[in-house]
């Protein structure tokens, strides 16, 4: 039994290595095979660009599947050469024509899924309109993408060279984001072409071409002459990283329903800081030092810049305080006045108190022009706490500034506490730095009447949005909601405002008094004619 227990599983496993051979002979043979296809080359290489292929292979030579590079090659150039993207003359005067733009992907990018389907059904507009004897232009471009371009842009010379903007200045630093635009925006174009997309690329423009450009400038005089384009100072967004200030639409709204800790850009790479908490400390009543009031705030740093401390008028506790003044524990001599605002404090809603920073927060904002309270800006451009900051705080970034205060606020027995607080906070969509609320003087467009008027087109019927529900809904909601939008960036990277301050005998007016032109002698002749003097000089503003 034992013989032939041990002759049966010879036997088996014979067998099994049988098989295994076999497997791996398969394995091998594919393996082979596959590169043997891979190894042929492209019968359609020695066709000339532009000419169309005759595919006259063996067809022991064709795939055996579906070869996309096969199949696709030489034909968009066939197609191009041969002008079938090209809008036809038209014949007659009632030829209907059908012209579109391509939503201009930015240069900084490759395309991705989303723009595959979008420019996908562009071309089967555009195909659909050819195919019904219309005149048809698909008009392609690429976006300068002003502040991702300089990001990256910089990053890549610091990277490489040690080197900032800065470092390089204005005329330098354009020329070499020039020269990683030519190198790399023929990426984008590339991959249009690979998805076959029917664009003429004769009308191929840049957002940054010279007839853009003037474009651009022609938009803007007019606009400022008609009131629509005005310049203010106001509270906006402001990116730290980048030196710049923001439209709203370029701020992301991320929320922490819980405390996280994350790194913040131009703070120390080596550290994380916690958002998600809200800290509670005391200001003391001046000449009263045994009353405190407590405050709550999500941004305790910010309380170097307070001007006020808000309190309800039908909020019985604090009623005795009316008119009264807190001592601020930091900077000698700073006596923070106790307001009446029932636009800003909720009675049933925190401790009842609530801090007021003007300078660096919307709500407040609105706030200190009710009171006529003092703004004080408390930061730098790049995130640090300026010199209205008293010392040890001087100098710190923003949030190694906030934990410093609550250390010393601890020492002075001023602090109480830090919960967890479920929050959404602003970040900027091009670098993810914190967005930081500052005054600052910028160029705004007026877009109250715009909106009424795009809502009305809605509700009237003369523009129809497809489909209905929800989109007509959340397009009403928006034209009802729209602050003037900023349109000033603080780069060195895209169209620049052709705006001039004047000056008097070398002296800026007061206020400010600015003209708009299309070159600075059309600028000069405005200037001159609305009788502001003699003009000694007019320096052009590096404004974007």
């Amino acid at each position: 039994n034992n013989n032939n227990n041990n002759n049966n599983n010879n036997n088996n496993n014979n067998k099994n290595n049988n098989k295994n051979n076999n497997k791996n002979n398969n394995k091998n043979k594919n393996k082979n095979k596959k590169k043997q296809k891979k190894s042929k080359e492209n019968p359609f290489k020695d066709v000339p660009e532009g000419e169309k292929k005759r595919i006259s292979v063996k067809l022991e030579d064709m795939p055996s599947k579906y070869d996309p590079t096969f199949v696709e090659a030489t034909w968009y150039e066939w197609w191009n050469q041969s002008g079938f993207f090209k809008p036809k003359p038209k014949e007659d005067e009632n030829e209907e024509v059908f012209t579109i733009v391509i939503p201009p992907p930015n240069v900084t990018g490759a395309l991705h899924l989303g723009h595959a389907l979008t420019n996908s059904i562009q071309d089967v507009l555009c195909c659909y309109h050819r195919m019904h004897g219309k005149t048809v232009l698909w008009v392609p471009g690429i976006d300068h993408a002003g502040i991702a371009t300089q990001d990256i842009v910089e990053k890549k010379l610091i990277r490489t060279e040690g080197k900032n903007r800065h470092d390089y200045g204005r005329e330098a630093f354009i020329s070499k984001v020039w020269e990683w635009k030519e190198e790399y925006g023929g990426r984008i174009k590339g991959q249009l072409k690979r998805i076959g997309s029917s664009l003429d690329w004769e009308h191929e423009v840049f957002t940054l071409d010279e007839k853009l450009s003037k474009s651009v400038t022609e938009a803007f005089v007019r606009m400022w002459e008609s009131g629509l384009i005005y310049r203010d100072v106001k509270l906006i967004n402001w990116c730290c990283k980048l030196n710049t200030a923001i439209s709203n639409i370029e701020v992301d709204k991320k929320p922490f329903p819980k405390p996280k800790e994350i790194k913040v850009p131009n703070h120390d790479t080596n550290k994380t800081y916690e958002f998600g908490r809200i800290d509670h400390f005391y200001y003391e009543i001046d000449g009263e030092e045994d009353i405190k009031l407590e405050i709550a705030t999500t941004r305790i740093e910010t309380m170097l810049g307070d001007t006020a401390v808000a309190v309800h008028s039908k909020d019985e506790k604090h009623k005795p305080y009316h008119g009264k003044f807190v001592k601020h524990p930091f900077i000698e001599g700073r006596k923070i006045p106790i307001i009446v605002d029932d636009i800003l404090v909720k009675v049933d809603k925190g401790t009842g108190c609530v801090k007021v920073t003007p300078a660096h927060d919307q709500n407040d904002y609105e706030c200190g022009k009710r009171h006529d309270l003092e703004m004080i800006t408390i930061f730098t451009d790049d995130g640090k706490m300026n010199d209205k900051c008293p010392e040890p705080f001087r100098g710190m970034m923003r949030f190694d500034c906030r934990i410093a205060i609550i250390e010393e606020l601890k020492k002075k027995n001023l602090f109480k506490e830090s919960k967890p607080n479920n929050m959404v906070i602003g970040i900027c969509s091009r670098t993810g730095d914190i967005v930081e609320p500052m005054i600052k003087p910028q160029w705004f467009v007026k877009c109250k009447g715009m909106a009424e008027r795009a809502a009305e087109a809605v509700n009237s019927g003369e523009l129809k949005i497809y489909p209905d529900h929800p989109h007509k809904k959340i397009w009403l909601d928006w034209c009802g909601d729209l602050h003037d939008w900023c349109i000033s960036r603080q780069l060195w990277w895209g169209h620049r405002i052709p705006a001039y301050m004047v000056k008097t005998n070398g002296k800026m007016h007061e206020p400010e008094t600015w003209v708009c032109g299309r070159n600075e002698e059309e600028a000069m002749e405005k200037c001159m004619n609305q009788k502001h003097g003699f003009v000694e000089e007019m320096r052009k503003k590096q404004w974007k």
